[in-house]
Order: C-alpha cells, then sequence, then structure tokens
C-alpha cells in the first residue's frame, strides 16, 4: 500500500493480461506520458487515454504479456509507486486482451504535430526557428519544445488538421534550411500527429510560445539570448534586437493612454519607460525594457495584434 494514499495500488481480481488499466492519472494525460510511463518494462503497442467520467483512467497495451506482468511486479515489490506528474498511478490487470477500436496517435490526422529534431545539435535548435519553418504552413498558434528519451522533440499546434497535415507532409523527413542555423550541424524533423488538440502555455519562454494570446506573461528566466536568430525565411537579415520597441498604433477607434500601454506591455516584464508621441497623422511611442530578451519575446506576442476586440488599435 502506498504512504501517499489509502487506496491499494495494484488489483488481483483479474488474471494477467497483456493490457493494463490505470486509475488515478492527472486531467488529460497524453499517449506520451502513458508510452513513458512504460517503456522500461517493454513496448507499448497501443493506449487508450482519459477514460472514465473524470477522464482520469486509461489503458496501456504491452506487445508481450511478460512485460505487463514485468510492471505489475516491478510496482508491487518497490517501496517507490507508479507516478505520472507527481501523482501516484494505481495498476491493475485489464479483463480485455487488447485494445481495440482505437488508433495510434501517428495513424490519426490533428491539428498538433509531434516533431523530433534529430541530429547533433538538435537540442541547440531554438523555438523561434521552428516557429519560421512552421508557420510557412499557416498559423501557428502555440508551440512547446522538451527533452524526452527519443530525443529533443516539439509539440507544434495549428488551426486544423488540414494545415498541419500539409506541414507535415511537406516537412517529415527534410531538414532545417542550413541558412536558419548556420552555426549549427544537419538537423532533419521526423514528424507525427500528436493527441493533443490544445496545447497549455503558462509563460512565454525559449521552451514554449502561445501566439494567440499576447497577455501570457513571459519567464525571464527562461529566456536566452542565445535563442534568438538573425534571419527570416527569405534569408534577408532581421533588424537588430534591442530593449526599445518603437510601436506604431493603427485603426485608432478608441483613445490609448500611457497607462494602457503600461498594462499591455507589462504582461512581458517590468517597463521602464514609455514616451508617446504623434509623427506622420499616427501615434507611435516608444516602450522600453530593462533587457534585449523580454523586448523581443514582448515584440514577437502583440506585433499584429490589436488591443480592443475587434481590431481596434491595432
Amino acid at each position: 500500500m502506498s504512504s501517499v494514499s489509502s487506496q491499494p495500488q495494484f488489483r488481483y481480481t483479474q488474471p494477467p493480461s497483456k493490457v493494463l488499466h490505470l486509475r488515478n492519472l492527472p486531467w488529460e494525460c497524453t499517449e506520451e506520458e502513458l508510452i513513458e510511463l512504460g517503456k522500461p518494462f517493454g513496448k507499448v503497442v497501443n493506449t487508450k487515454c482519459n477514460v472514465g467520467a473524470n477522464r482520469n483512467q486509461a489503458f496501456i497495451e504491452f506487445a508481450e504479456l511478460n512485460q505487463a506482468i514485468a510492471m505489475i511486479s516491478y510496482y508491487t515489490s518497490s517501496s517507490e509507486p507508479a507516478q505520472v506528474r507527481g501523482k501516484t498511478v494505481y495498476l491493475q490487470y485489464s479483463n480485455r486482451q487488447e485494445i481495440v477500436n482505437n488508433k495510434t496517435t501517428a495513424d490519426v490526422a490533428g491539428n498538433v504535430l509531434l516533431v523530433t529534431i534529430e541530429g547533433d545539435d538538435a537540442r541547440l535548435v531554438s523555438i523561434d526557428v521552428l516557429h519560421l519553418v512552421f508557420s510557412a504552413f499557416g498559423f501557428v498558434h502555440k508551440i512547446t519544445t522538451f527533452e524526452k528519451t527519443a530525443g529533443f522533440q516539439a509539440l507544434v499546434q495549428f488551426s486544423d488538421a488540414e494545415t498541419a497535415t500539409s506541414a507535415k507532409n511537406a516537412l517529415d523527413g527534410r531538414s532545417i534550411p542550413r541558412y536558419l542555423i548556420p552555426e549549427l550541424g544537419p538537423c532533419s524533423l521526423k514528424i507525427t500527429y500528436s493527441a493533443h488538440t490544445d496545447l497549455s502555455v503558462k509563460f512565454q519562454s525559449h521552451r514554449s510560445r502561445d501566439y494567440t494570446n499576447p497577455l501570457i506573461p513571459v519567464a525571464p528566466s527562461a529566456i536566452d539570448a542565445s535563442g534568438q536568430i538573425s534571419v527570416g525565411l527569405d534569408g534577408k537579415k532581421l533588424e537588430p534586437e534591442s530593449n526599445v520597441l518603437l510601436a506604431s498604433i493603427e485603426n485608432m477607434q478608441y483613445a490609448v493612454t500611457l497607462d494602457v500601454l503600461h498594462m499591455v506591455f507589462s504582461a512581458f516584464g517590468p517597463v521602464l519607460k514609455i514616451a508617446m508621441f504623434d509623427k506622420n497623422g499616427g501615434v507611435q511611442a516608444l516602450i522600453q525594457y530593462p533587457d534585449v530578451q523580454t523586448a523581443v519575446v514582448a515584440k514577437e506576442a502583440l506585433e499584429g495584434h490589436s488591443i480592443y476586440e475587434g481590431g481596434f488599435c491595432k
């Protein structure tokens, strides 16, 4: 019995099966997390996530019966319970011998792609490079990157499955253009579909970006200058980065004050100074941050977005 719960971690009411029933999983547990949990014991050939009224149960199917038995046996004798995201997971044999009518994630087209970056310098590929590569096929909503046993990976969210499929078909097996990573060795992309439909991004950082919500705060400690690139998709140099932004406000249907600008731009970090002025018949402002990294994140998140709904004060 686990010391963190009064529930038994195992139930022996079912005979051994290649399929294990998992309970008490965290909300919206993913196929990737289930595979990682079972990987030390053998090959997981199928999964079924988010089962039950509370969507906190799942099934995993091993290739061989002895692999499922090994997992149950290990956690029976271990003082450490099986865990996903810090939650104790309760295991038992399923009354089914296989998971049916459940295609693997890689076979089902979705709007989120699982991208594995392969190459000696894969972990040095920045999230901004990935954004440039994938946004050539449509608007990228969100990107998260992480390291798994499979290597350096990213989840890239598009608006719909059709756009994601276009990107997958064009990029799977291809290399990232050399001019985007001139300092790195060759890096290729291996792409499958993910079970995710909407990624959760709590902070803008070098690990995660939400391009749909400019008000998500930045995590300054997670931004590094080396993550910024100096060329665009056309190969031309981008404007020099600075800790001061020049904002031009268009479609001024409502008044924009210093307080409004401070509220918008301080979502990404401390704003040191703001200066507003009229130029060429329009309103412009200079916004100063303490460092270049914070300014870069604010610019990428806010450029082209409107302060008010309806496209006003863009």
